[in-house]
Protein backbone atom coordinates (compact mmCIF):
# COMPACT_ATOMS: atom_id res chain seq x y z
CA UNK A 1 0.00 0.00 0.00
CA UNK A 2 1.57 2.94 -1.06
CA UNK A 3 1.24 6.24 1.23
CA UNK A 4 1.37 9.27 -1.00
CA UNK A 5 3.07 11.66 -2.85
CA UNK A 6 6.59 12.62 -0.85
CA UNK A 7 4.71 16.65 -0.76
CA UNK A 8 1.68 15.58 1.20
CA UNK A 9 1.64 16.03 5.18
CA UNK A 10 -0.40 14.00 7.81
CA UNK A 11 -0.87 11.75 10.28
CA UNK A 12 -0.76 8.03 10.93
CA UNK A 13 -4.04 6.59 10.23
CA UNK A 14 -6.23 3.72 12.01
CA UNK A 15 -3.98 0.94 10.16
CA UNK A 16 -0.70 2.53 11.54
CA UNK A 17 -0.20 3.81 7.49
CA UNK A 18 2.36 5.90 7.91
CA UNK A 19 1.78 9.97 7.56
CA UNK A 20 2.60 10.94 4.08
CA UNK A 21 5.99 13.00 3.74
CA UNK A 22 7.13 16.36 2.46
CA UNK A 23 10.61 17.34 0.98
CA UNK A 24 10.64 21.09 0.89
CA UNK A 25 9.72 22.68 4.75
CA UNK A 26 12.29 25.30 5.53
CA UNK A 27 14.84 24.20 8.42
CA UNK A 28 13.42 27.05 11.10
CA UNK A 29 9.73 25.64 10.10
CA UNK A 30 10.95 21.68 11.41
CA UNK A 31 8.96 20.12 13.98
CA UNK A 32 5.51 21.71 14.00
CA UNK A 33 2.83 21.76 11.46
CA UNK A 34 2.12 25.23 9.49
CA UNK A 35 -0.91 26.34 11.64
CA UNK A 36 1.71 26.15 15.06
CA UNK A 37 0.33 22.42 15.93
CA UNK A 38 2.40 19.94 17.76
CA UNK A 39 2.36 17.60 14.97
CA UNK A 40 5.50 16.68 13.46
CA UNK A 41 6.37 17.41 10.12
CA UNK A 42 7.82 14.73 8.17
CA UNK A 43 10.68 15.05 5.47
CA UNK A 44 11.46 12.17 2.59
CA UNK A 45 14.49 11.21 1.60
CA UNK A 46 15.88 12.77 -1.94
CA UNK A 47 15.41 10.91 -4.86
CA UNK A 48 19.17 10.55 -5.88
CA UNK A 49 18.97 7.55 -2.74
CA UNK A 50 16.15 5.71 -5.14
CA UNK A 51 18.54 6.45 -8.06
CA UNK A 52 21.58 5.30 -6.77
CA UNK A 53 19.94 2.16 -5.55
CA UNK A 54 18.35 1.54 -9.13
CA UNK A 55 21.64 1.84 -10.86
CA UNK A 56 22.94 -0.79 -8.51
CA UNK A 57 19.93 -3.09 -9.07
CA UNK A 58 20.68 -2.48 -12.48
CA UNK A 59 24.33 -3.45 -12.49
CA UNK A 60 24.40 -6.15 -10.47
CA UNK A 61 20.92 -7.91 -11.42
CA UNK A 62 22.09 -7.00 -15.30
CA UNK A 63 25.30 -8.77 -14.49
CA UNK A 64 24.02 -11.62 -13.51
CA UNK A 65 21.03 -11.93 -16.28
CA UNK A 66 23.54 -11.92 -18.82
CA UNK A 67 25.84 -14.78 -17.07
CA UNK A 68 22.59 -17.11 -16.33
CA UNK A 69 22.04 -16.28 -20.11
CA UNK A 70 25.16 -16.80 -21.39
CA UNK A 71 26.80 -19.64 -19.74
CA UNK A 72 24.06 -22.64 -19.68
CA UNK A 73 23.19 -21.36 -23.54
CA UNK A 74 26.88 -21.68 -24.25
CA UNK A 75 27.43 -25.50 -21.91
CA UNK A 76 24.29 -26.68 -22.20
CA UNK A 77 22.72 -25.18 -25.53
CA UNK A 78 20.49 -22.10 -26.71
CA UNK A 79 17.17 -23.15 -24.99
CA UNK A 80 18.81 -23.22 -21.07
CA UNK A 81 19.65 -19.43 -21.71
CA UNK A 82 16.02 -18.99 -21.02
CA UNK A 83 17.32 -19.22 -16.97
CA UNK A 84 18.06 -15.70 -17.44
CA UNK A 85 14.15 -14.74 -16.95
CA UNK A 86 14.92 -15.47 -13.44
CA UNK A 87 16.82 -12.76 -12.05
CA UNK A 88 15.10 -10.06 -14.74
CA UNK A 89 11.99 -10.74 -13.83
CA UNK A 90 13.72 -10.39 -9.76
CA UNK A 91 15.29 -7.15 -11.55
CA UNK A 92 11.68 -5.94 -12.11
CA UNK A 93 10.62 -6.76 -8.98
CA UNK A 94 13.38 -5.09 -7.47
CA UNK A 95 12.70 -1.65 -9.23
CA UNK A 96 9.11 -1.81 -8.18
CA UNK A 97 10.49 -2.58 -4.39
CA UNK A 98 13.03 0.23 -4.21
CA UNK A 99 10.74 2.46 -4.77
CA UNK A 100 8.09 1.21 -2.05
CA UNK A 101 10.91 1.02 0.47
CA UNK A 102 12.65 4.92 -0.22
CA UNK A 103 9.00 6.11 -0.11
CA UNK A 104 8.51 4.68 3.03
CA UNK A 105 11.85 6.40 5.19
CA UNK A 106 11.20 9.72 6.72
CA UNK A 107 12.23 11.68 9.43
CA UNK A 108 11.03 14.55 11.29
CA UNK A 109 12.59 16.50 14.17
CA UNK A 110 10.69 17.54 17.18
CA UNK A 111 11.38 19.81 20.26
CA UNK A 112 12.65 16.77 22.44
CA UNK A 113 13.23 14.11 19.80
CA UNK A 114 14.02 13.08 16.29
CA UNK A 115 11.46 10.25 14.39
CA UNK A 116 12.57 7.85 11.89
CA UNK A 117 9.96 6.08 10.66
CA UNK A 118 10.74 3.42 7.90
CA UNK A 119 9.42 -0.18 6.26
CA UNK A 120 6.95 -0.99 4.14
CA UNK A 121 5.75 -4.53 4.91
CA UNK A 122 7.01 -4.09 8.57
CA UNK A 123 6.69 -0.65 9.57
CA UNK A 124 9.35 0.81 12.10
CA UNK A 125 9.09 4.28 13.80
CA UNK A 126 12.26 5.12 15.72
CA UNK A 127 12.67 8.50 18.28
CA UNK A 128 15.60 9.27 19.38
CA UNK A 129 15.23 11.72 22.52
CA UNK A 130 17.99 14.82 21.89
CA UNK A 131 19.48 14.24 25.87
CA UNK A 132 20.64 10.64 24.61
CA UNK A 133 22.75 11.08 21.71
CA UNK A 134 26.36 10.25 22.05
CA UNK A 135 27.41 10.87 18.41
CA UNK A 136 26.39 12.17 15.18
CA UNK A 137 28.21 11.34 12.15
CA UNK A 138 27.95 12.21 8.49
CA UNK A 139 29.46 9.13 6.29
CA UNK A 140 29.44 8.87 2.64
CA UNK A 141 31.14 6.19 0.70
CA UNK A 142 32.22 6.46 -2.33
CA UNK A 143 29.40 5.35 -4.54
CA UNK A 144 27.11 8.29 -2.31
CA UNK A 145 29.46 10.65 -2.85
CA UNK A 146 29.34 9.87 -6.61
CA UNK A 147 25.61 11.06 -6.32
CA UNK A 148 25.91 13.80 -4.00
CA UNK A 149 24.75 11.43 -0.59
CA UNK A 150 25.76 11.23 2.89
CA UNK A 151 24.07 9.39 5.63
CA UNK A 152 23.46 10.45 9.05
CA UNK A 153 24.19 7.72 11.67
CA UNK A 154 23.23 8.85 15.37
CA UNK A 155 24.62 6.76 18.73
CA UNK A 156 23.12 6.81 21.56
CA UNK A 157 23.44 5.75 25.03
CA UNK A 158 21.75 2.46 24.14
CA UNK A 159 23.19 0.27 21.04
CA UNK A 160 19.74 -0.86 20.19
CA UNK A 161 18.72 2.73 19.59
CA UNK A 162 21.20 3.28 17.02
CA UNK A 163 19.39 5.14 13.89
CA UNK A 164 20.55 5.92 10.74
CA UNK A 165 18.83 8.41 8.01
CA UNK A 166 20.39 7.39 4.74
CA UNK A 167 20.70 9.55 1.23
CA UNK A 168 20.65 12.83 2.06
CA UNK A 169 21.97 15.80 0.78
CA UNK A 170 25.64 16.50 1.80
CA UNK A 171 24.30 20.17 3.44
CA UNK A 172 21.48 18.76 4.67
CA UNK A 173 23.00 15.92 6.28
CA UNK A 174 25.31 18.48 7.99
CA UNK A 175 22.66 20.54 9.18
CA UNK A 176 21.09 17.94 10.42
CA UNK A 177 23.92 16.88 12.45
CA UNK A 178 25.31 20.31 13.86
CA UNK A 179 21.63 20.88 15.00
CA UNK A 180 21.29 17.19 16.51
CA UNK A 181 24.74 17.75 17.96
CA UNK A 182 23.85 21.17 19.69
CA UNK A 183 20.15 20.24 20.54
CA UNK A 184 21.93 16.73 22.29
CA UNK A 185 24.33 18.94 24.60
CA UNK A 186 21.80 21.46 25.17
CA UNK A 187 19.52 18.72 26.77
CA UNK A 188 22.24 16.48 28.41
CA UNK A 189 23.58 19.53 30.30
CA UNK A 190 20.11 19.62 32.16
CA UNK A 191 19.99 15.79 33.16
Amino acid sequence: METGSPHDTGTADAQGTPPPVTADVPAADAGTEPDGGTEPVWRALPPGLLTMRRLLLVVWLGLLTLATALVPGLLAGPAWGAVAVLPLALLLWGWVMLERNWRSWRYAERADDLLISRGVLWHEETVVPYGRMQLVEVTSGPVERHFGLASVQLHTAAAATDATIPGLDPDEAERLRDRLTELGEARSAGL
